[in-house]
């Protein structure tokens, strides 16, 4: 038997989740046997699933085998991402600005994302735990939170997004959007493909989800649009888009798929969204943040070359944090 003393970092986690995370590698199927089985205890008595512990409980574990994982594949996949921009740390934050076409956690057919190079990276860190998801091809501000107190203050944060967060988005969508602002409140729904994979659609049964979009820059066949979550669901800004018909350029579950494949030509590779800036207190020490990830090299550039071709018909004033210039360096205070 093992004997684990819990840390102030694992202060109120469900036994089940602190196992998973305590024996990696462990089948999960495993780890739930052992737990109905009673083999495992929390100061000395049975506990299911669901239990929280608390700061020095001391919780037995029975003798459980690993599954063999080569190293050498998990450094090379940490190597090939090494380059995370850090945009904001202290002791309890961490804040990147994850380039597009990395995941931000392994699993669905990846190997490996940015929490795992993070913890590769840095193994002498206790605790670095995502505090929200940036789609795979969704660049610009992800946090990670360095301390359980202030994941748990992040997650509530996010729970009420239109009131406490300010999460804006630049995107580049098709068509010409006309309304300098606009109120989108469409319910969304997820449902699962044959295939297994996950997809969002504007439903009347969906929860509800609000999206306010301003008008940034028009040209004749595209806009730029900045987006604000007042609600944070799964691809909420892509399907309220499609929905409405202005597809995001480059979406590959919600676009114009055509319309993509030509862009390629005029190089834009990767969709054109970016999670842009960020305004919400400190969890812990509650003064303000106001972080700004630059629009990437890759948009500016497609930005620029719709200007020569097409020039703008409609740019809207240039007030923080919606500027887009290639002179914009990241910001935190």
């Amino acid at each position: 038997m093992t004997y684990v003393v819990v840390g102030e970092e694992e202060q109120g986690q469900r036994l089940d989740n602190f196992l998973i995370r305590r024996c990696k590698g462990v089948p999960k199927s495993h780890i739930y046997r052992v737990l109905r089985s009673g083999e495992v205890r929390v100061n000395k008595k049975r506990c299911d699933a669901t239990c929280r512990i608390q700061t020095g409980d001391r919780i037995r574990l029975p003798p459980m085998r690993l599954a063999e994982r080569p190293r050498s594949a998990v450094e090379d996949a940490a190597k090939e991402r090494v380059r995370l921009p850090i945009v904001f740390e202290d002791e309890a934050l961490l804040v990147i600005d994850k380039p597009a076409g990395i995941a931000v956690h392994g699993g669905s057919g990846v190997s490996f994302g940015v929490i795992e190079s993070l913890r590769q990276q840095r193994p002498q860190a206790r605790f670095l735990e995502l505090a929200h998801r940036l789609d795979r091809e969704t660049s610009g501000l992800l946090l990670v939170g360095k301390k359980r107190s202030a994941l748990n203050a992040l997650h509530d944060m996010f729970r009420e997004a239109g009131q406490v967060a300010d999460k804006r988005y630049l995107m580049l969508v098709k068509g010409r959007w006309m309304n300098p602002v606009q109120q989108v409140k469409l319910p969304l729904l997820k449902y699962l493909l044959e295939s297994g994979e996950r997809r969002v659609r504007v439903d009347p049964e969906g929860k509800p989800s609000h999206t306010v979009f301003r008008l940034l820059g028009r040209w004749q066949r595209f806009s730029l649009l900045e987006g604000q979550l007042k609600t944070g669901r799964t691809h909420q800004l892509r399907v309220h888009l499609a929905h409405l018909g202005y597809p995001i350029l480059g979406d590959e579950k919600y676009g114009d798929f055509a319309l993509n494949k030509s862009l390629q030509k005029e190089g834009l590779k990767r969709m054109a969204l970016h999670a842009r800036s960020m305004d919400f207190p400190h969890p812990l020490e509650k003064h303000p943040l106001h972080l700004l990830a630059p629009l990437p090299e890759a948009l500016l550039q497609f930005i620029q070359h719709l200007d020569a071709v097409e020039p703008r018909d409609f740019s809207a004033d240039d007030p923080e944090p919606m500027r887009v210039r290639p002179d914009l360096t990241h910001h935190a205070k």
